[in-house]
């Protein structure tokens, strides 16, 4: 992103919140006494319904019916509510949401939360987020109480765009230069206004729109770029086809598996001795139940149908000497929001003699995703993988099912770094990688002609 006049519009519900605040906010204003009635028959099934497909027109118009409702409350006690469900509605915010506000601060934008909901009612949470701006729609009131009427206009649909029209005139904001996020075929027309509409998580019908539009569309549950099929992210789906018996050509003794979180963000990291180490390394997570973002060689992500699969499991692309940070980033940005990411240290498998060597160097991509975001790495120690699928192969040797070779996984404990000497740090990854091999790893070993052909590349003289 660049720097521009523009900013940043956010929707709230099912677009920055994974649901809706509907349930949170009336559970909130009941327990306050605010709301004396007792739950309506349905509304948690109508709630379901909205999680699913959205806004619709019935519920928009009890949306603003709510300001007849509300006649009569203390504006000050309906805050005072809000301040507690914000304590709540922050677990509900998608983890992906926080890095690209971030991303439109560095440019130097405004972050502005658009929403239908009620302003007093989503203000706190908005202060939470840090949010540059609210524009909501606001109850009239009167000698602190509110009047049954609206201040302005019902902040959705066409009266939205109106609200944020009038908030860029005030302030010099071109719209043309603003980006928006919705998920709401209702907020079309404020998408169709700004120069960067962005579809988040959409609603039937605004897919379709975005798709005929050609918008971006985002999940910000997911990273970017990582699609939905059914409502389910790829990684998940795959996940259920990540066990050993789909895999009769290898054995695996994986041993460890409780020492990855079981939440939060984690650097996992691996020695590299075969293209199918990666196989190994995601079988060994997924028995964690979570998925895990790889960080992979651009070659990987240029590839037909493998590259596209990579990019819709949440791989992260590495252009080796490019000098980029982007890929860092990204991965950062993953572990802010919680997400396991994955890496080699090593770069790329060793060639010749290196690949015997029983000390192993790292880069210091490992370490330095740790000093930015302080994740524990935790070590992953593979042996074996190189039986299933040398380098020198271009395909894994799948036929080998009578007496398939041993793959031998052990997962360590967080390794201590001290965050300030990447050197020092890469050093002791490495080390904590090595000690979770086998003997045979940490021993000199004099290879045979035919064992270093296996480590070269096909074609390799």
């Amino acid at each position: 992103m660049t720097d521009s006049a523009g900013a940043a519009f956010f929707d709230l519900d099912r677009t920055l919140l994974r649901g809706a605040s509907g349930p949170i906010i009336t559970e909130t204003l009941m327990a306050a006494g605010i709301v004396r009635d007792r739950k309506v028959p349905g509304m948690d099934l109508f709630y379901r319904f909205y999680d699913l497909v959205g806004e619709t027109l019935p519920g928009m118009f009890l949306a603003r019916r709510m300001a007849d409702v509300a006649r009569g409350w203390l504006r000050e006690a309906v805050q005072e509510a809000a301040e507690t469900a914000a304590d709540a509605l922050v677990h509900s915010v998608a983890p992906f949401a926080a890095p690209l506000m971030d991303e439109h601060r560095r440019a130097g934008r405004p972050v502005v939360l658009a929403t239908t909901t009620p302003y007093d009612l989503v203000k706190p949470l908005a202060d939470r987020l840090h949010f540059d701006d609210v524009i909501a729609t606001r109850y009239a009131e009167d000698e602190g109480k509110y009047t049954g009427k609206l201040e302005g206009e019902f902040v959705w649909g066409t009266g939205k765009l109106s609200a944020v029209r009038k908030w860029a005139q005030e302030r010099g904001v071109d719209l043309k230069e603003s980006w928006a996020y919705s998920d709401s075929i209702f907020d079309f027309p404020l998408l169709s206004a700004v120069g960067h509409p962005h579809a988040v998580n959409p609603d039937p019908r605004l897919r379709i729109a975005a798709l005929v539009r050609r918008w971006p569309v985002r999940h910000l549950d997911l990273p970017a770029g990582v699609p939905k099929i059914a409502g389910l992210e790829p990684a998940r789906i795959l996940r259920a086809f990540l066990r050993p018996e789909l895999f009769p050509y290898a054995r695996f003794d994986i041993v460890g598996v409780e020492r990855i979180p079981v939440e939060g963000p984690a650097i996992v990291v691996a020695n590299h001795r075969s293209y199918f180490d990666t196989a190994a390394v995601a079988l060994t997570v997924a028995r964690s139940g979570r998925p895990v973002r790889f960080l992979g060689k651009a070659e990987v992500f240029d590839a037909p149908v493998v590259g596209q699969l990579a990019r819709a499991l949440g791989g992260i692309r590495v252009d080796r000497g490019s000098g980029s940070g982007e890929p860092l980033q990204n991965a950062a940005e993953a572990l802010q929001a919680g997400e396991l990411v994955a890496l080699m240290p090593q770069g790329t498998i060793p060639r010749g003699r290196e690949f015997f060597e029983p000390e192993l160097r790292g880069r210091h991509g490992a370490s330095r995703l740790a000093a930015m975001t302080r994740a524990p790495v935790i070590p992953i120690g593979i042996w074996g993988t190189d039986k299933v699928w040398p380098r020198n192969a271009r395909v894994p040797n799948v036929l080998n099912v009578t007496s398939p070779p041993h793959i031998r996984v052990r997962v360590g404990p967080p390794v201590a770094l001290a965050y300030d000497d990447l050197h020092a740090d890469t050093a002791s990854i490495m080390a904590a990688i090595v000690d979770l091999l086998p003997d045979e790893a940490r021993q000199r070993h004099e290879p045979t002609a035919e064992e270093l052909a296996r480590t070269m590349p096909p074609g390799s003289s």
